[in-house]
């Protein structure tokens, strides 16, 4: 199987995904170009998005379909509960939640900063409340669980991590009030699997696990 990895983006989730597996896969990484994926990524899936993986005829993108397919694929469905598990109907919240619910809020409020709209624009005020309430059910939600779905570490949580960190260079945003969500990410940062990932996948890139978000890219 083959993971084509754009470097600075969610795709990160897949070679992480398959080293917490232990899933053999050869890693093509490419660079932005500035900013955007360079033509020859985008032309590996008509969604012109990372993450792509490419395993014998298939060919596959959407981090959710990608982490699916390979858990159920080759390892019968490991980082995945079952529904007999008490925590399933939190697992698969969680596991939506984050391409379904909070990366949107995140680039929303991003987008509606960025249009320097005033304070009294009802736009303003909406992007600001989703936010404010998404980080804020997250945050609780990790203050009594060790992982998000409870005490087992899953597919949910590598779903979720890009999110606090990496898309902190495109959408900026403090973690400062969530200590719950940082005490969260110190865990991640201590899974040697997250590790070998991200050194893997992106050598050269500072990883985001603190309070305050990096500097822009660009």
């Amino acid at each position: 199987m083959t993971i084509h990895h754009l470097q600075v983006s969610q795709s990160e989730r897949i070679p992480w995904l398959c080293e917490e597996l232990g899933v053999d896969y050869q890693l093509k990484t490419y660079k932005r170009a500035p900013l955007m994926a360079p033509p020859e990524y985008k032309a590996l899936h008509h969604s012109g998005a990372a993450p792509v993986i490419q395993d014998g005829d298939l060919t596959l993108a959407e981090s959710g379909a990608c982490v699916e397919y390979i858990s159920h694929k080759h390892t019968g469905g490991k980082l995945f509960l079952k529904p007999m598990d008490p925590a399933y109907a939190d697992f698969l919240y969680w596991c939506h939640w984050t391409n379904g619910t909070f990366q949107p809020t995140v680039s929303r409020a991003m987008a509606v900063r960025s249009a320097k709209l005033s304070d009294d624009n009802p736009m303003v005020a909406v992007a600001k409340d989703r936010f404010k309430r998404a980080l804020g059910a997250l945050d609780e939600r990790l203050r009594d669980n060790e992982w998000l779905a409870g005490s087992e570490f899953t597919a949910a949580d590598i779903m979720l991590v890009f999110s606090l960190t990496t898309m902190r260079y495109f959408s900026p945003y403090s973690l400062g009030e969530c200590g719950n969500v940082l005490n969260y990410l110190k865990r991640i940062s201590q899974r040697e699997a997250y590790r070998r990932a991200m050194k893997k996948s992106d050598p050269d890139m500072e990883l985001v696990l603190g309070p305050e978000p990096p500097k822009p890219l660009m």
